[in-house]
């Protein structure tokens, strides 16, 4: 016993516990700050995304200021991070399916322009395995930054590209349900 308090003792407060110690869930674990391009970003929130009984991938959002209003996030033009972290493979056509269906379903209005976007996004997409990312980086003035498996595939350029993929997430209808959407946006 003796030898445990003076080992705890021993042990400065700041060894025992990081700083940042993030956010896990389904065994991925998302920092609670990060650095883009000298922005600190923070995560807003992060979901599990399921499919049927299926995990899928957890998501994080990364904003400049937190924010629990979609609305807000979206007007606003600063830089934030969309990871999307899998824990199954996944590949490449459904990756393409749903983001076509994420963009009918939450910018019907779409211009040609933007639905071409999104068949460049989709150009730069992969199959994905268990394990990998992808991470969407958008600043403003620059475009969104695409690394797919820790590779840099491009930046697609507008904010309005920017926005219609963040709405598949957070929009009127969020591809992976209402639950994940509340929980991206840091509400639940």
């Amino acid at each position: 016993m003796l030898l445990l308090i003076t080992a705890l003792l021993a042990t400065p407060p700041t060894a025992a516990m990081p700083l940042d110690t993030g956010n896990t869930i389904s065994g991925v674990t998302l920092p609670g700050t990060i650095d883009v391009d000298g922005h600190t970003l923070k995560l807003n929130g992060m979901a599990l995304r399921k499919k049927f009984v299926f995990k899928v991938y957890v998501a994080g959002l990364y904003l400049t200021t937190k924010s629990s209003k979609a609305d807000d996030i979206l007007n606003a033009d600063e830089p934030r991070r969309l990871i999307m972290h899998f824990v199954r493979n996944v590949d490449k056509g459904k990756i393409c399916d749903a983001w076509n269906e994420g963009l009918e379903d939450n910018t019907p209005d779409a211009s040609a322009d933007l639905k071409d976007r999104f068949t460049q996004l989709c150009g730069l997409m992969a199959d994905i395995k268990d394990g990998q990312s992808f991470v969407f980086t958008y600043l403003p003035g620059q475009g969104t930054r695409v690394e797919v498996a820790g590779d840099d595939k491009g930046t697609i350029t507008g904010k309005d590209f920017a926005d219609a993929m963040l709405r598949c997430w957070i929009g009127p209808k969020p591809g992976p349900g209402d639950d994940f959407k509340e929980k991206v946006l840091g509400l639940s």
